[in-house]
């Protein structure tokens, strides 16, 4: 007779089995989708739409899209509670975080409205 996974587990010692536990929870918060993450915060698609002043529809497709603005992957996450960081791994060296970003669209924004300002 087969057996099945939470039989497995429940005959486990308990230490074994939160070890198990938590390197699964490992493994899959290491790739998710948006939409994984949206759901991980118990959002909804509407609770998003209205946290970023735009319609649900809207939420839908962003969550589709294979190609973003690093602003708007920003905006998303900064509305879930979430802070954007970008690592680059080389084979030759330890991770390199890049910074500088959020301080460049700051200053494009402040820019855009000193335009619209001043026109």
């Amino acid at each position: 007779m087969a057996k099945n996974l939470n039989e497995i587990m429940q005959k486990l010692p308990r230490d074994r089995r939160a070890k198990i536990e938590a390197r699964a929870a490992e493994l899959i918060a290491e790739h998710m989708t948006l939409r994984d993450v949206r759901k991980a915060r118990e959002l909804t698609q509407e609770r998003m739409a209205e946290l970023l002043g735009i319609r649900q529809d809207s939420i839908s497709k962003l969550e589709k899209r294979t190609d973003l603005l690093l602003s708007t992957l920003r905006s998303y996450l900064n509305a879930m509670g979430g802070e954007l960081q970008l690592i680059v791994e080389f084979p030759d060296r330890p991770p390199v975080v890049i910074t500088g970003l959020a301080e460049l669209d700051e200053n494009d924004e402040n820019d855009e409205k000193e335009e619209k300002d001043s026109a």
